[in-house]
């Protein structure tokens, strides 16, 4: 490997720290007797650098990236002092001393001058130790990493002001050793034929593949593979069976830079009284960033062709909206965990296709059979002139049941015979889609060599977080400063108590935070149809309920969008504060935290007017009041369904268009402008004319990966709107298909360009995220059922029709739901002020309820029919939950989960790997047998030659004759 000659070996003797205390600073520091610049590059040499993306000798790769921050010297005479100091040093390291030379004297100290801010402050003092400690811990640190093997390479002249680069490059011989202790998979030089189906299946996929070819990226690692190499655990004893005729290419890289990461965490600064990882130095300030780096531009005149070029142009792109995902590059480029994850989003859009289809021919059978749904002709008939009870006290006054016609005839769009089917059908295809998204994986785990793999999480299960890490220093601190004595500490229980007890009040408060907004969102609604009820314009009055419902639904999606914001920080606080060991445990308890307050958040609305809305009302005479003055709401004759699905769908729509869209676009571009701002970098742009930023300092400014949470929990609570209440919103299927062809391309664009690359993690699933998404699916089947029963008016009409209707028809159904009310019975102060509205004095009025006329023996009681409809619904609940979730399980049990020639063929890998390694031993023991042949051919010969042997042989040879 050609040598970098600027690049400076340090001897393991010129390697000591000195610890000594420093004033101000928490922790015991230490002074390295000289420090090293490995290289400062200058602008000339850059352009010899590929853009950054090697070191500067063109040869060796920079695999990842450490930013830290460049403090300027207090003064000339320091950076003068300290120059020279270096320089001496490196001279006397290029002449073979291996002594540094000793430290300059510190100059003697001098009054303060008038007027000068920086001399002889105590806080500049401080902040001074405290730079000068972070500059010795890289220096230590960078200085372990050489001695794992990598090779680091130092850039503090860059435009970017105040951030200096450390480029790290893993050799060859580092590669194969971490590559063996983490246990990779890698291709041999063994091949083999991947086994077709049948000879009609091949021939129906061949046709299908060729009618489809539109459809698939022009990528080559989304292409049929005919031919796969066997993989076997990578293995320095056992290179010979790797094919290692191209070692460049040999390990991608995605594979050098996970490489990399894992050595730079299993490095320490050992030398400090306090072990500090690459995690404690991110977290303590020491480094700034840590991130490897994107293969290249994306665009330009200039940009060479690369992984990130084709991603950007076959998957980022929203002119190729139409097409496939290229999943295979995908994860060549981002690793298995962030592949895995858009192989799922992949396949959950593409089941969302026939079950959008299915809510489309849902929604048009309502469209066609409103005009011969009995209960809708009788509500717009006026000739039957139902007088109906005043919504609200006084102000509102008597109706007439032909004004809600529209309501109603709207609300048989979603609540019709059809929405039943529907419901079962979306509940099988969860079932299916869980499924279909099991056989997907297990083929990805084959094609991706992941069969038998546990997930990186499990094997570093015990490698601390930098916060954990820094809280145990402090209790060590702490500890030792009382004690006198040096323990290894970790955190306890009731070293967490008030963490725990933080967040338990914490969610309440959160949770209660919601419930009393949406009574807040109740208020609303009350004090505003009075409100409107009282206004003297005529169009006004007509159109109060969808006013109100509207803005309602438009208030709750405000708040919905804002607490969905301060629950994900609350949530994130709540987990930070438990100082959790281990970055798994940090992700499981974020994500358990995120999403029950987003749930929360998502769906208490819309359970409230499911459920609770009109239920909680009282009946005329005797109404239910908040405070004494607000009377409960209550639903239209329709029911509330109607008002569901407004909510759903504004809820929906809003999340996604704005929320998920629109923030996921201006969020990390306004991050990427304030990142440009902080770091002055518009002074620079005359500069930037003639200097190319380097592809380090471009990713600089990119915003970092933050994981794949936000990402998951946005499809949750999606496949939550889509399954949950499908039975009042059937079109919610079709909303989530459109979102999510933008969403896949959005994600995509986001990733390639707009964030830093993350490091590649292997992943055999989507891990706890397949929990989430079988739990909603169940919860749905249950939520669907009370809908149908308690929200929609499928069971009161089909107890009518087959139980009360005289005639078998649904003739006189709304006259069946409808009670009747003495208007002489209202409580005083609530009868309406203007009782002459339509024009003549009203004695009855209705109200949609089943109780006892005013006239029987027990007027207003809760009649006989209220507790027929009320078994009926209960007992459909226990039928439709129990037939739906057997009806899942046979779908799960039908249908495999491994795919039949995908087991076949990791059968046959199993088969050809033992003959590999039976024919490696074979051929072992015939070297081994030549071997020793070869050497009792050459002891016979020398016997031969040797005199000894000659005069042994004679009396034999005479013998013989004899």
């Amino acid at each position: 490997m050609k040598k970098n000659e600027r690049y400076s070996p340090v001897p393991s003797s010129d390697k000591e720290v000195d610890i000594i205390d420093i004033k101000g600073i928490e922790d015991i520091g230490y002074v390295q007797q000289d420090a090293i610049l490995l290289n400062s590059l200058t602008p000339e040499e850059n352009t010899r650098c590929r853009h950054g993306l090697y070191f500067q000798d063109g040869q060796r790769r920079v695999d990842y990236i450490l930013t830290y921050h460049i403090k300027k010297p207090s003064s000339s005479r320091s950076r003068r002092t300290s120059r020279l100091t270096d320089n001496a040093f490196t001279r006397s390291l290029r002449r073979g001393r291996a002594q540094p030379p000793p430290p300059p004297p510190p100059p003697p100290p001098s009054p303060p001058a008038k007027g000068d801010p920086e001399a002889g402050g105590t806080t500049n003092h401080s902040l001074d130790y405290h730079e000068d400690d972070k500059r010795l811990r890289r220096e230590e640190f960078e200085g372990n990493l050489r001695e794992m093997g990598l090779e680091l390479e130092k850039d503090e002249n860059t435009i970017t002001p105040g951030v200096g680069f450390v480029k790290i490059h893993a050799p060859w011989n580092v590669l194969c050793r971490e590559a063996e202790f983490m246990k990779l998979k890698m291709p041999t030089k063994k091949v083999y034929e991947v086994k077709q189906s049948s000879s009609v299946i091949e021939k129906i996929n061949t046709f299908i593949h060729k009618v489809s070819d539109p459809l698939h990226p022009n990528v080559d690692e989304n292409r049929t593979q005919k031919i796969k190499h066997l993989s076997y655990t990578f293995s320095r004893e056992k290179q010979h069976l790797f094919d290692l005729s191209d070692k460049d290419s040999f390990f991608d890289s995605k594979t050098r830079s996970s490489i990399v990461f894992e050595v730079l965490k299993r490095a320490k600064c050992t030398k400090a009284k306090y072990s500090m990882g690459m995690t404690s130095l991110l977290g303590s300030g020491v480094y700034m960033a840590a991130y490897p780096l994107h293969d290249g531009d994306v665009d330009g005149e200039n940009a060479e062709p690369n992984d990130r070029k084709l991603l950007y142009e076959e998957w980022a792109s929203y002119s190729v909206f139409y097409k496939y995902q290229p999943i295979g590059l995908v994860r060549k480029y981002f690793g298995e965990k962030i592949g895995l994850y858009f192989a799922w989003l992949g396949v959950y859009t593409q089941m969302l296709i026939p079950a959008s289809l299915v809510g489309v021919f849902v929604f048009l059978y309502g469209c066609v059979s409103v005009d011969d749904d009995i209960p809708s002709m009788e509500i717009c008939d006026d000739r039957k002139n139902i007088i109906m009870c005043p919504m609200c006290d006084r102000v509102c006054s008597y109706w007439n049941l032909s004004t809600a016609c529209s309501t109603a005839r709207a609300s048989h769009l979603f609540d019709n015979p059809a929405t039943v089917f529907f419901s079962i059908f979306m509940a099988l295809w969860a079932a299916m889609f869980m499924e279909h998204w099991k056989r997907r994986q297990m083929r990805l785990n084959y094609e991706w060599d992941l069969t038998g793999f546990e997930d990186e999480e499990e094997a570093l299960k015990d490698h601390p977080r930098a916060e954990y890490e820094f809280r145990v220093m402090q209790k060590s601190t702490k500890r030792e400063q009382k004690t006198q004595k040096t323990e290894k500490e970790k955190l306890t229980c009731k070293d967490r108590f008030p963490a725990y007890m933080t967040n338990v009040v914490m969610m309440l408060l959160m949770i209660g935070v919601t419930f009393a907004i949406v009574f807040g969102v109740i208020l609303y609604r009350i004090s505003t149809k009075a409100a409107l009820h009282m206004s003297s314009n005529p169009t006004t009055r007509s159109n109060v309920r969808l006013t109100v419902k509207a803005t309602a639904a438009i208030i709750n999606l405000v708040v919905i969008l804002i607490l969905d914001e301060v629950y994900g920080a609350v949530a994130r606080w709540l987990t930070v504060l438990e100082v959790p060991k281990t970055d798994k445990s940090f992700e499981e308890r974020l994500i358990f935290k995120t999403f029950i307050l987003k749930f929360v958040n998502a769906f208490t609305p819309i359970i409230y007017i499911a459920f609770f809305r009109g239920r909680l009302v009282g009946r005329p005479g005797k109404y239910l009041y908040v405070f004494e003055s607000y009377r409960m709401e209550e639903c239209d004759h329709g029911g509330c369904l109607m008002e569901l699905c407004i909510q759903l769908s504004i809820t929906m729509l809003g999340k996604q268009l704005i929320q998920n869209n629109l923030f996921e676009i201006g969020v990390p571009k306004l991050k990427k402008l304030i990142r440009y701002i902080k770091s002055k970098r518009g002074s620079f742009q005359e500069e930037e004319r003639e200097k190319k930023l380097q592809r380090y300092e471009t990713d600089h400014f990119l915003e970092p990966f933050a994981g794949l949470t936000p990402e998951y929990m946005e499809m949750i609570i999606q496949f939550g709107f889509v399954t949950l209440f499908v039975a009042s919103f059937p079109l919610a299927p079709l909303f989530a298909l459109l979102n999510n062809i933008i969403e896949i391309r959005l994600d995509a664009k986001k990733f390639v360009g707009e964030l830093r690359r993350p490091v590649a993690a292997r992943a055999k699933d989507i891990g706890i995220w397949y929990n989430l998404l079988r739990g909603v699916a169940k919860v749905a089947v249950i939520v669907n059922a009370f809908v149908i029963a308690f929200t929609s008016d499928f069971i009161p009409r089909l107890v009518y029709l087959y139980m009360y209707s005289p005639d078998g028809s649904m003739h006189g159904f709304v006259n069946h739901t409808l009670s009747h009310f003495n208007v002489t019975h209202f409580q005083n102060g609530t009868a309406p002020m203007n009782p002459m509205y339509l024009g003549y004095r009203v004695d009855i009025c209705r109200y949609k309820d089943y109780r006892d006329p005013p006239w029987s023996q027990t007027p207003y009681d809760i009649s006989k029919e209220f507790w027929a409809v009320l078994a009926a619904r209960l007992v459909f609940v226990i039928v439709f939950q129990n037939v739906v979730m057997l009806m899942s399980d046979i779908v799960d049990w039908v249908i495999p989960d491994i795919p039949k020639d995908i087991s076949l063929q990791i059968h046959k890998e199993k088969i050809l790997m033992v003959d590999l390694f039976m024919k490696e031993e074979q051929g072992k023991l015939q070297v081994l047998d030549s071997m020793l042949s070869n050497a009792g051919k050459n002891n016979s010969n020398t016997n031969n030659h040797s005199p000894v042997a000659r005069s042994r042989s004679t009396p034999h040879a005479h013998t013989n004759n004899y």
